[in-house]
């Protein structure tokens, strides 16, 4: 019996945990399966039974030699990821389009540092991929890495698809329906998570860390054990058992979906650009050369046709799609952006500048003291704090790194812009947590 089958049967009196007791007059969504590691349940930390079952039917997905369901995101992932192979101080290659979630990890373990860069569109302002080149000098250059961390697919859809002598972590937090009907493969590494709530019908913080290399296995469960909650949702694991039995069984519903997605290519637009992703199922559309700035087109979508987009960064918007998308979503959006298109005008392109990175070793560091520094007067002061923009939650400045001038003015060109700037110590835009002189 599969887990959603169990807890829709259930029927003794839970004198355990959670304290809401099932009980409907709470009103609390969900509340009716939600239970704790009772007898018959198995236990995700020791997983034996209906647990293993969907961690094997995971496996069986992604082709991988041991699949483990994450319920803190793909976040706890990648720590634990990062963790299996990286000891303390030892060197790692990041591709610097990381999530924040990489940058701690690198973080805690007081790893040494070295940033790859991927190819970056200087009109949209975004990276793309990491190029096989690249990624060849750069191992070449640091043989004694431990490991290899990169993004793909990118928030945009982009894909990197490259090999490494080094242990590869690939964050495919937005790739969980790669491999499935025609969409590209899925991503080959050491260590591949994906959020399966980002782009699969399953509840938000539901993940899966898939292990291509067998020795690995111990080490990630063990980190998982450190890192993940010891009270894992039920109402969470419920939702990956139905969803995997949606991808089983989903062919029609998937060929359907990538149907509705090449229909939609033909959106022919005059100012607007729907601009090319690896990975289809991310629509991407640019003002590039328009009098219109993705902030201002995602709150037309927003407050004129009632849709939400994912994102809005310089000059584009990011339209998330899934499976649980149907034709007349797709249409809807379709009719807006004509007509939006439609009272536009075209202007010449912009060239934006692309984000410092810094070269060499790094160490992402905390300091006991700090000091607010007005960000003008902040070049040359070393970081102490993150600063990123959200989503998609990539830094731009990173704890320890000195602050330059570049880096200010690529700061000045988001705000400018209206894309949410986000800081650990929420001082921005006027002022930057530094290391105190």
């Amino acid at each position: 019996m599969k887990l959603h089958e169990m807890l829709n049967s259930l029927d003794r009196y839970p004198f355990h945990m959670p304290g809401h007791k099932r009980n409907a007059k709470f009103g609390i969504t969900g509340s009716e399966i939600d239970i704790t590691e009772i007898e018959g349940f198995d236990n995700l930390h020791s997983p034996s039974g209906v647990l293993l079952d969907i961690e094997n039917r995971l496996s069986k997905i992604y082709k991988s030699k041991k699949s483990f369901m994450l319920v803190n995101g793909s976040t706890v992932g990648l720590l634990a990821a990062v963790f299996a192979l990286c000891g303390e101080g030892d060197k790692i290659i990041v591709s610097r389009n990381c999530h924040k979630s990489v940058y701690n990890a690198c973080m805690l373990r007081r790893l040494r540092v070295v940033y790859a860069e991927p190819e970056f569109d200087y009109v949209n302002c975004c990276y793309t991929s990491l190029t096989q080149e690249n990624a060849d000098k750069i191992i070449r250059e640091n043989p004694d890495a431990k490991a290899f961390v990169i993004t793909s697919p990118t928030y945009e859809g982009r894909i990197s698809n490259i090999k490494s002598d080094i242990p590869l972590i690939i964050d495919a937090a937005h790739g969980a329906h790669l491999g499935i009907s025609h969409f590209p493969a899925y991503p080959k590494g050491s260590l591949v998570i994906s959020s399966l709530h980002k782009t699969l019908p399953a509840l938000t913080q539901t993940a899966v860390l898939n292990v291509y290399d067998d020795s690995l296995i111990k080490s990630v469960k063990f980190y998982l054990d450190i890192f993940q909650t010891t009270s894992p949702s039920y109402v969470l694991m419920n939702s990956v058992s139905l969803c995997c039995g949606i991808v089983e069984n989903g062919d029609a519903l998937f060929r359907e979906y990538y149907k509705n997605l090449t229909d939609f290519r033909q959106l022919d637009l005059y100012c607007l650009h729907l601009k090319y992703s690896d990975d289809i199922s991310k629509i991407v559309i640019s003002t590039e050369n328009t009098n219109l700035s993705g902030k201002a087109l995602a709150d037309i979508l927003r407050s004129k046709y009632s849709i939400e987009p994912e994102m809005a960064s310089i000059n584009y918007v990011v339209l998330m799609t899934s499976v649980g998308d149907e034709k007349q979503a797709f249409d809807r959006l379709y009719n807006a952006l004509l007509e939006i298109d439609s009272d536009l005008m075209q202007c010449s392109e912009e060239i934006h500048k692309k984000p410092p990175v810094p070269k060499g070793e790094q160490t992402i560091e905390t300091f006991i003291r700090t000091e607010a520094c007005e960000i003008k007067n902040a070049v040359g002061r070393i970081a102490a704090e993150f600063v990123f923009a959200y989503p998609p939650d990539i830094p731009v400045i990173v704890p320890g790194e000195v602050i330059t001038a570049e880096a200010v003015a690529y700061l000045r060109s988001l705000e400018e812009s209206e894309v949410t700037l986000v800081s650990d110590s929420e001082m921005l835009p006027n002022k930057i947590l530094t290391k105190a002189q």
